[in-house]
C-alpha cells in the first residue's frame, strides 16, 4: 500500500505544479487553493509511505513520477512539445523508477 500512496503523491506534484503555475503568483485564489490543497496530500503522502520505504528511495521516485507526470500534463496542455530526445529520457527515468521498486 506504501507505493500506491507513493505513486499518488507523486502525481499530486503534477497537479500542484501546474496549479502554482496557473495561479499566477498567488494572486488567483481557485488554482491557490488547489496549490494548497495538493501539496499538502502529496507531502502528507510521501511522509506515510516513509514509514515503510526507505526515505532515498521514497524521495527519488515521489520526484520521479512528479517530474515525469509534470511533463505529461504539460504535454496533454500543449505547452511543451514531445522530441525524441525527451521521450527517450522520459522513458529512462520511468526505468529508473521501476527499477527502484524492484530492488526495494
Amino acid at each position: 500500500m506504501s507505493w500506491v500512496i507513493l505513486i499518488a503523491s507523486g502525481l499530486l506534484e503534477a497537479v500542484w505544479a501546474a496549479a502554482m503555475q496557473a495561479s499566477k503568483g498567488f494572486r488567483r485564489w481557485r488554482p491557490t487553493v488547489l496549490f494548497v490543497v495538493a501539496m499538502a496530500a502529496s507531502m502528507g503522502g510521501l511522509a506515510w509511505a516513509m514509514l515503510e520505504i526507505p526515505t532515498g528511495t521514497a524521495y527519488a521516485v515521489w520526484v520521479g513520477v512528479g517530474a515525469v507526470a509534470t511533463v505529461l500534463l504539460q504535454l496533454a496542455r500543449g505547452k511543451e512539445r514531445l522530441t525524441l530526445v525527451r521521450s527517450l529520457l522520459l522513458v529512462l527515468l520511468v526505468g529508473c523508477l521501476v527499477g527502484l521498486k524492484l530492488v526495494s
